[in-house]
């Protein structure tokens, strides 16, 4: 791994009472955080982790490794949605609202459940 150089340009300040006065150059504007992915494993009958606890905006994908078709569909919680059956691939949600979720696979009925805070 290369080690970055981190500069920092000093500006002179030309504000007539203090000719020759240094200061810093303005920061830049904060960049948004990116919100967090969590990985959850879509296996032959089961979810894995089962349970998770996330911050809102936390974004959850689904990656798909077993060999049956299934699918990710919220029936309780306070946001709902439902991805198609499938038998590879991700599927990926953002969280926005607090609560808990019950998460299910329509086809198999395994569960697994989310505490957004």
């Amino acid at each position: 791994m290369r080690a970055r150089a981190l500069t920092v340009t000093l500006a002179v300040a030309a504000t007539g009472a203090s000719a020759g006065a240094v200061a810093a150059a303005p920061a830049p504007a904060p960049e948004a955080k990116a919100a967090r992915t969590v990985n959850v494993t879509v296996g032959d009958d089961f979810f894995r982790p089962a349970h998770l606890s996330v911050r809102r905006g936390a974004r959850i994908r689904w990656n798909w490794r077993g060999h049956d078709v299934h699918n990710v569909t919220v029936v309780s919680g306070p946001q709902r949605f439902h991805s198609r059956d499938q038998r590879t691939g991700t599927f990926t949600r953002t969280l926005r609202r607090a609560g808990r979720y019950t998460i299910v696979c329509t086809i198999h009925g395994m569960m697994m459940r989310v505490q957004v805070r």
